[in-house]
């Protein structure tokens, strides 16, 4: 990954004064997701930022797996995980499982016990909710606190070895119950699940919870700065006691940020899984998902989303960013990079009447508007073609410069056409439009004897390839993830998808794999879906329409 992260930030400014003082003489960050759903854009935020911070000054980029809860985590995540990550450029020096430090856990675990700071407890979770207090009144002292180190050791070592049901015992920090932060309220830092894991399979039936295991992975790993979303700034006390207490040897510093919210997007796990549970997606990399595997399959670049994550930049305050942004960045990655075609997605079959029947001519037609270094391409051109439904109106409305009766538009990069008759069916719906053209009107003849207020594109009907378009709007309607008092079911958008077969020059698609990205004239820019492309059948998604009334400030 290029130095994208390489502008002045809170973090980054933190990472130079170390440095500077000699603090540390070699910075290492690390992405730590958890493997219980696909990654998001959201993650994209961290992935580019650890990564990018990493390698602009020569450090370490570690990526984690933090799977301490077996009931929710699976190898399918871990490998989709691995994928995404790579992709987006985030090159990881090292890979590590969390679950790889359960022996160093349970040590540091017994450790506390022998401290006097961690102990066996027996409350219920309604009975620990009512103890914890609130934020104006502090909590009660378990009932079971002052067990006797001998007892709590001997209570864990049962734990461990699966005399207990789930949820009958914790293991809990001995700190404070009257502190104001309500996580230094004897937080619980084991808990009991008789539930295979992914990694250690059935060695273990006691799990660390997060804010255990974390800071004691950071320290293991000699993590300098650990950096986390903002929701675990009150936790930051919680992570430096465990770090303290445990007597790591390591002592990382954990720095919070602001998360990525967007307007018309679900950042929540939890919610995406519902989502492809119920059969409202068609997967994780369904092209409306935010996902990173959905925006790769719907065309997203790899450069696109990391310059997009640059331009949000790093901030300590939350704020929600309009989903309109990250389709510049793709307009932008993609207007020179992305050969141009036509192609016809709701077809109306125009037919030219003094043309040569059985006659074909190739026509020369730019690569690239944008960018005469691509060259020309050579398109067929005959009698019979397709035009866009849109681009014919029997009965024209004000300022309408498209074909209609007697009306003359140029055909792109062909020839004036003027349309002479239309044909309708029983239902009296036009389902086809002749015309007359004007060979002396040829594109790049030079022609200069009158002009047309409107140009329309087309396809040959002869020689263009069937293909089905999906076009998609965003998912969710509301602007705002969360909304109290409604499930977020009732915020989907039942028209976020529009299916449409249709037609696209041959030219273009004579060598197109899947992944490809074309600028179909006038409709957007699309790519060769990965999931229903087949050798009989082209399958294009729309990444993004051409323009947008969003501009970069």
């Amino acid at each position: 990954m290029s130095n994208e992260i390489n502008s002045s930030n809170f973090i980054r400014n933190i990472i130079v004064e170390d440095l500077e003082t000699g603090k540390h003489k070699k910075i290492i960050t690390r992405f730590p997701p958890e493997p219980n759903g696909y990654l998001h854009v959201g993650h994209a935020k961290s992935i580019v930022l650890n990564s990018g911070l990493a390698e602009e000054f020569n450090g370490k980029f570690n990526l984690r797996f933090d799977d301490t809860n077996p009931t929710k985590e699976d190898t399918e995540y871990v490998e989709s995980i691995k994928e995404d990550v790579k992709w987006l450029g985030g090159n990881w020096d090292e890979i590590f499982f969390a679950s790889n430090y359960f022996d160093t856990m349970y040590e540091k675990a017994i450790l506390l016990i022998k401290k006097g700071l961690a102990y066996v407890c027996d409350l219920t979770p309604e009975e620990m909710k009512e103890y914890r207090g609130s934020l104006t009144e502090p909590g009660k002292e378990s009932p079971y606190r002052d067990r006797t180190v001998e007892e709590n050791l001997d209570l864990f070592e049962r734990m461990r070895k699966g005399e207990f049901k789930d949820g009958e015992k914790v293991l809990r920090a001995k700190i404070d119950m009257a502190s104001p932060n309500i996580n230094f309220r004897d937080p619980i830092i084991y808990r009991i699940a008789h539930a295979e894991h992914h990694n250690t399979k059935d060695k273990w039936c006691i799990y660390p919870m997060y804010d255990f295991a974390h800071p004691i992975e950071d320290a293991i790993e000699g993590i300098t700065h650990s950096i986390c979303t903002l929701e675990f700034e009150d936790h930051r006390p919680l992570y430096d006691w465990v770090v303290k207490e445990c007597e790591m040897e390591s002592v990382p510093r954990q720095i919070e940020f602001a998360r990525l919210n967007m307007t018309n997007t679900v950042m929540s796990k939890r919610k995406l899984k519902q989502l492809v549970d119920e059969g409202i997606v068609d997967g994780w990399d369904d092209p409306r998902m935010p996902t990173i595997s959905g925006l790769r399959r719907r065309g997203y670049t790899s450069e696109a989303i990391r310059n997009f994550c640059t331009a949000i930049g790093v901030a300590k305050s939350n704020s929600l960013v309009d989903s309109q942004m990250l389709e510049y960045f793709i307009r932008e990655d993609l207007q020179l990079k992305a050969p141009s075609a036509m192609a016809v997605m709701r077809p109306l079959k125009l037919v030219i009447t003094n043309y040569p029947e059985g006659q074909t001519e190739m026509l020369e037609v730019e690569n690239n508007a944008k960018d005469e270094t691509q060259g020309k391409r050579l398109v067929p051109f005959s009698r019979e073609l397709y035009i866009e439904q849109e681009d014919f109106m029997e009965v024209p409305v004000k300022k309408y410069f498209r074909l209609f009766p007697g009306n003359e538009v140029r055909l792109k990069g062909a020839y004036f056409v003027k349309c002479t008759d239309v044909i309708k069916n029983e239902n009296d719906e036009v389902v086809e439009i002749h015309c007359t053209y004007d060979p002396e009107t040829k594109s790049g003849s030079g022609f200069t004897g009158r002009k047309v207020k409107g140009t329309i594109h087309w396809v040959d009907a002869k020689t263009a390839k069937p293909a089905e378009f999906r076009l998609f709007e965003p998912l969710i309607l509301d602007d705002e993830e969360e909304n109290e008092g409604k499930n977020f079911l009732e915020q989907i958008n039942p028209n976020s998808m529009e299916v449409l077969q249709g037609f696209i020059e041959p030219t273009a698609v004579k060598n197109v794999k899947v992944q490809d990205k074309l600028q179909l004239i006038r409709n957007g820019f699309f790519t060769v879906d990965s999931k229903y492309t087949t050798d009989e059948k082209l399958v294009f998604n729309r990444i993004v329409s051409l323009k947008s009334s969003f501009r970069l400030k």
